[in-house]
């Protein structure tokens, strides 16, 4: 079958690859219907984070189930699934605290001796406790389908960080970043009540979705110019949450002048700066709360997936371009680029 390899830094190739295929009793094989580029994915590709030569890379798909091991009680050959970026047993100590992405049994799709979301098809190990089951007519509305790929990672992302943030309601909100995390992160605000949601950002196309997704107020300046326009906003106090979804020092520095006295920042961005942007003393004398880190979105699916199924939610948008599996290496040039907001693959 064919999928997607990094051999290097700027090095996205689609090649040849053995199929995969039942190892363990339960392992479930996967056809994919739907991938996705993800901003994180961008690491490796501008080789800031490590990967072997020839390793597959991509961590969010929906297929549907086309051979299960022995052991899997759940799913059935021609189930409609979605897979969390990270797979896990839903059996451990952390699976039932709802913390799948400290499984010990778990993993992420395309580290080294996996596979890869961005393929034809997928080994899933631990299929019962990673697949979520959708309805088998998703897979005749592509609209619908696309807004369902989300729940792979950049909606339960978003919502991690609402719910790191403290989000509740008539609260205000800030969300430092316009990439897809922010975006769902503003949708999974204004979902979870929040009276007002200011959207930091400078690129119209982006903040026109935040504003779709109910943002109220949009902030395009940046450093001292954006804390005085969140501080205007905010009769001078700041927002009460704030949703920090880049993952640079800058980032979390601009969260932390943002937030209010007694607030909280939820982290999801990706932690790439030269240093944390975190001064203790400051969040100390201001009881400045701070929760995040990798999403388990494995356990939010469940709550998230009735409301994307009955359109109270839509996070479609945040596909702005539309690819097949050979136009991979293109993908990933036009989201480096940043003229891709995040990248649709259909192989």
């Amino acid at each position: 079958m064919r999928a997607t390899v990094i051999h290097a830094p700027h090095d996205i190739r689609v090649e040849e690859v053995p199929d995969p295929a039942i190892r363990l009793p339960t392992d479930a094989v996967v056809r994919v219907l739907k991938a996705c580029i993800c901003g994180s994915d961008l690491w490796a590709y501008r080789g800031e984070s490590a990967r072997q030569p020839g390793q597959r890379i991509g961590h969010e798909f929906l297929g549907v189930v086309e051979e299960t091991g022995a052991g899997v009680d759940g799913f059935t050959v021609g189930d409609l699934v979605v897979a969390p970026f990270v797979w896990s047993d839903g059996t451990c100590a952390y699976c039932a605290d709802g913390l799948t992405t400290s499984c010990p049994e778990g993993g992420f799709w395309g580290s080294v001796g996996s596979d890869g979301g961005q393929g034809e098809a997928v080994r899933v190990p631990h299929a019962d406790g990673t697949l979520v089951k959708l309805p088998a007519a998703a897979a005749s509305d592509d609209r619908l389908l696309t807004a369902l790929l989300a729940l792979s990672d950049v909606l339960g992302t978003g919502h991690h960080a609402a719910l790191g943030a403290g989000v509740t309601e008539g609260s205000t909100v800030a969300v430092v970043g316009d990439g897809a995390v922010g975006l769902c992160g503003v949708l999974a605000a204004k979902r979870l009540g929040a009276d007002r949601v200011i959207a930091l950002g400078r690129h119209t196309a982006r903040t026109d979705i935040a504003r779709r997704f109910g943002a109220t107020d949009v902030v395009a300046e940046r450093g001292e110019a954006a804390l005085a326009a969140v501080r205007e906003l905010t009769r001078g106090e700041g927002a009460h949450s704030v949703i920090e979804a880049v993952g640079t020092e800058q980032s979390m520095r601009t969260a932390l002048d943002i937030v209010r006295d007694g607030g909280a920042i939820g982290y999801v961005g990706v932690p790439h700066g030269s240093a944390s942007g975190v001064d203790l003393g400051v969040m100390f004398d201001r009881n400045i709360a701070l929760r995040g880190g990798v999403a388990p979105v494995r356990t939010y699916i469940p709550e998230l997936l009735p409301d994307v199924l009955d359109g109270t939610i839509d996070p479609s948008p945040v596909f702005d371009l539309s690819i097949g599996l050979d136009e991979v290496p293109a993908g990933y040039r036009a989201m480096d680029g940043r003229t891709a907001l995040k990248v649709l693959i259909t192989p």
